[in-house]
């Protein structure tokens, strides 16, 4: 008895001592809250120790030849026919812009110069791998850049590339950890310095020809996605400007953040081969049969772009140093060139961004434009059509404030079935297109959305040009984008409450975020009381 009455003490001891459930779990949360501020804090005293140090062989853009390539014999009677001039074409139909990268990349003879944010490992990446893959094997030099943010487990096969002799693949600030938990534990590490991405988009072919503006590598940015209404736009440019995308592509190329991968990672000819393998499927597919028709019919005419060049001597292509994040001053940032282009509108500012966040400063100068009477216009996303619900409510408070101003805006409708929307997706939103337009003539087509992270955090690159033939088609694109066939026409009802008018038969008023639910309509707002601007 006495051993039972012991052991009966023992336990309701026991018991006593123990901590109630709360306090336990306050003291794990609280474990696991220091662990990851010591990562953190480790990632900013030895962030670039951290960082991947290997550095590839310096090189530059192969000199240019009068008549050695095709291009070249295409390009030269051009340029010699419009001296001191540049040749620019738009590219806003998915198909156009695919074919115009097919036939570049077929006619090139000398070098082909990437620089991508995404390459996804779909039915486009594959037909456009394929196409480089040829090319460095009749001889071409082949360099590709690509930011490391979505160059993961998805890419391997692209990045299987590198094994190719005439092909390099860099990584643009690349994480250590390839893949898995190690890789989450150094996002979080790296906070700070990993939250710096390269954004920039080009394609240049032998030096002399360029595909600069908002398009990624995969479907949804050419138009091969029945479930996303993507929106976007490119130029196709020729011509002296061209030398300027070169010199950004070396600088990039050249820079400490650009790491090859096969300092990285591993890829083998066998994957290679497989590579080669699924592309050569991929162009059996049905889905593909409409992108190598649009191709051959590029063919037959012989140039790139769908229409002729127009040739203008104010064209320039500009982009961010590539490491923007290490300096202070902006003199040479490319949000500094286009703020001085949207404070010299004098009677009309038309804007095109899927991501809008203008920011208290974006909001006076707007607002100060509209008020000395320019006509300030903004074509942006929907809550439907955003993919991105932090993005989207860093946006939603501005919309009262503007309109009072007498900003104009609207919002592009959802098509199709957008998904879900995401805290920091990017690949799903209907609208993908990034331009400004001012007084009808001076205008800009790129990589740069209107919002902090553009602005301060990325880097971005895009084409700036002065020259009313242009200018009247980005007027064309953006009036398109704004028809009521595509958007939301916001204003304020009583008590300065948002409307969306849509003005498509029968036309009628909407007091909520139209086609969006419940659940993503209280995402946005939920988000929207967050400190989160400055990352968006």
């Amino acid at each position: 008895m006495a051993w039972i009455y012991a052991r009966r003490g023992t336990t309701i001891g026991v018991m006593s001592l123990r901590k109630p459930l709360w306090r336990r779990l306050l003291r794990v949360a609280a474990i696991i809250i220091a662990a990851l501020l010591l990562l953190v804090l480790s990632g900013l005293l030895l962030a670039d120790h951290l960082a991947p140090q290997a550095r590839g062989e310096a090189s530059q853009v192969l000199p240019l030849q009068p008549a050695q390539t095709p291009i070249d014999r295409q390009i030269m009677p051009l340029q010699a026919a419009h001296p001191g001039q540049s040749g620019v074409a738009f590219l806003s139909d998915g198909m156009d812009a695919f074919a115009a990268r097919a036939m570049i990349t077929e006619h090139a003879g000398r070098s082909l110069d990437l620089q991508y944010y995404i390459w996804h490992d779909d039915l486009i990446g594959h037909l456009m791998a394929k196409a480089l893959y040829d090319a460095a094997e009749r001889g071409v030099r082949v360099r590709i850049l690509l930011d490391d943010m979505n160059a993961k487990d998805k890419d391997a096969l692209m990045m299987a590339l590198d094994a190719h002799p005439n092909i390099e693949l860099r990584l643009y600030n690349p994480f250590r950890n390839r893949s898995g938990i190690a890789r989450t534990l150094e996002l979080v590490q790296r906070a700070f310095s990993v939250n710096h991405r390269m954004h920039n988009k080009s394609w240049i072919a032998d030096g002399r020809i360029a595909i600069v503006g908002g398009r990624n590598i995969g479907e949804e940015y050419f138009s091969a996605r029945s479930d996303v209404n993507f929106q976007d736009l490119d130029l196709v440019v020729a011509g002296p400007a061209v030398q300027q995308a070169n010199q950004i592509f070396d600088d990039y190329w050249n820079s400490d953040a650009a790491i090859p991968i096969s300092a990285l990672a591993t890829y083998t000819d066998a994957q290679l081969r497989q590579l080669v393998r699924q592309s050569d499927l991929d162009a059996l597919h049905a889905q593909a049969q409409p992108y190598l028709q649009r191709v051959a019919e590029s063919r037959q005419r012989q140039r790139a772009s769908p229409e002729p060049l127009h040739w203008s001597t104010q064209v320039r292509i500009l982009s961010d140093p590539p490491m923007k994040h290490h300096g202070d001053a902006h003199d040479d940032w490319l949000v500094t060139a286009l703020v001085r282009q949207l404070q010299s509108t004098r009677y009309k500012a038309l804007l095109i961004s899927p991501y809008f966040v203008p920011g208290s400063e974006g909001l006076d100068g707007l607002s100060a434009m509209a008020g000395r009477g320019a006509q300030v216009g903004v074509v942006t996303n929907s809550l439907a059509a955003n993919d991105v619900a932090a993005v989207h409510g860093g946006y939603m408070g501005y919309r009262v404030p503007l309109l009072k101003a007498g900003v104009q805006l609207y919002e592009l409708k959802a098509s199709g079935q957008t998904g879900d929307s995401s805290l920091f997706g990017s690949s799903g939103a209907s609208l993908h297109t990034k331009a400004l337009l001012v007084d009808d003539q001076r205008g800009f087509v790129g990589s740069f959305n209107l919002d902090p992270r553009s602005a301060y955090l990325n880097t971005e690159m895009g084409v700036l040009f002065d020259d009313p033939v242009l200018g009247a088609q980005l007027r064309a694109e953006y009036l398109r984008l704004a028809s009521p066939e595509h958007s939301w026409w916001l204003a304020l009802g009583a008590d300065d409450e948002l409307r969306w008018l849509q003005r498509e038969p029968p036309p009628h008023w909407v007091e909520a975020e139209p086609g969006s639910s419940l659940g993503k309509r209280w995402t946005a707002r939920v988000i929207s009381w967050l400190p989160l601007e400055s990352q968006l």
